[in-house]
């Protein structure tokens, strides 16, 4: 059969198998999902299982994309000797993997598993502060476990948008799946920064859609290190400016922002790490002009309406604090409350 006719029918049998999330309620207005539709979800969670070459194990989060296939976080099968997903104390070995290990994306197939699969949405038209539901499995959870969040910031990277979310999540929980409030998988949670602050990344749906455009490998054939796992000077620059940022490293913070917005002039987070390196390095000028500069871009960039209304209570511009409240309650009541809390500090 034809490579390109392959493809086709195996994406038209993953949207024809999916969950009907048009049943789904759309709760983009509501602050909690029900529990009847989280149930739904969580029925296509399943609880990823590898046993490495050395003899230790590693475990993980996968999700059903079809009712024969699996992603996951390739990290979870790296080194791999045998893997293997469970579902309710029954446990199925793939018979073919697709891998792309620099973006840390695997699926695994399967012949008998006869999985519910989730529907597939689109991780190009996400927004800062959207609403988003994490389930996941981690360490020996008997049950997946939700966790609510919101997007904090889309990074563009290898074609896609790389997700930072409030949600968190822990140990197991790689290769969970992250939905938006209409039940469709965005993103493949993966890795969190260092620290007690630490950044929660999701990696793109778009890179899962272009994932089944290729061709299975072997089961155990040798793996790679994904994009993250490189040294820190190869790693990209919205992972370089979280421990300076964090720490208060504020000239090296800015030389890493000074790199990023040479590499990418139109990217807002590397100006919104530029105005605040300047910001806290006493350059208020400077700084309130890279903040305006981003707002052209992105009108409601919630951390940016933050540090500038801040700066305006510092200089007792008191109207501009009273726009800032409202800015932010029109975005999320939330942000508000994380405002009134910083002026008090």
């Amino acid at each position: 059969m034809p490579k390109l006719l392959l493809i086709s029918l195996l994406l038209a049998s993953l949207s024809a198998t999916a969950q009907d999330t048009s049943a789904f309620p759309n709760t983009n207005n509501a602050s909690t999902p029900s529990d009847d539709f989280l149930y739904q979800l969580k029925e296509s969670l399943v609880k990823v299982s590898s046993t490495v070459k050395s003899g230790g194990h590693g475990y993980g989060t996968g999700v059903a994309i079809s009712k024969d296939h699996v992603v996951t976080n390739c990290h979870v099968l790296h080194d791999s000797n045998g893997m293997s997903i469970s579902k309710w104390g029954v446990a199925f070995a793939p018979v073919a993997l697709i891998a792309d290990w620099e973006h840390d994306i695997c699926i695994m197939r399967f012949e008998w598993a006869d999985l519910k699969p989730v529907q597939m949405g689109d991780s190009e038209t996400l927004q800062y502060e959207q609403p988003i539901i994490s389930i996941s499995m981690p360490g020996d959870s008997p049950a997946p476990y939700v966790t609510l969040g919101k997007i904090k910031a889309l990074y563009p990277f290898d074609g896609a948008n790389v997700m930072r979310a409030s949600a968190a999540f822990a140990i197991g929980a790689s290769g969970s799946p992250v939905f938006d409030y209409n039940g469709k998988l965005i993103a493949i949670s993966t890795l969190k920064s260092p620290g007690q602050k630490a950044y929660f990344y999701n990696m793109p749906i778009k890179w899962v859609k272009e994932l089944l455009t290729k061709p299975e490998i072997p089961l155990y054939q040798a793996s790679n290190s994904p994009f993250w796992d490189a040294p820190d000077e190869a790693r990209p620059f919205f992972m370089r400016v979280v421990l300076p940022y964090q720490n208060g490293q504020w000239a090296e913070l800015k030389t890493v922002a000074q790199a990023w917005l040479k590499q990418e002039p139109k990217s807002t987070e590397a100006l919104y790490y530029l105005a605040s390196a300047e910001q806290n390095l006493g350059n208020i000028k400077d700084a309130n002009q890279y903040y305006q500069q981003i707002l052209k871009q992105h009108t409601n960039h919630p951390a940016t309406l933050l540090a500038l209304g801040l700066m305006a209570n510092k200089a007792g511009n008191y109207t501009e604090v009273e726009k800032t409240h409202l800015a932010l309650k029109a975005i999320d009541i939330a942000l508000d409350e994380e405002f009134n809390e910083a002026l008090k500090q």
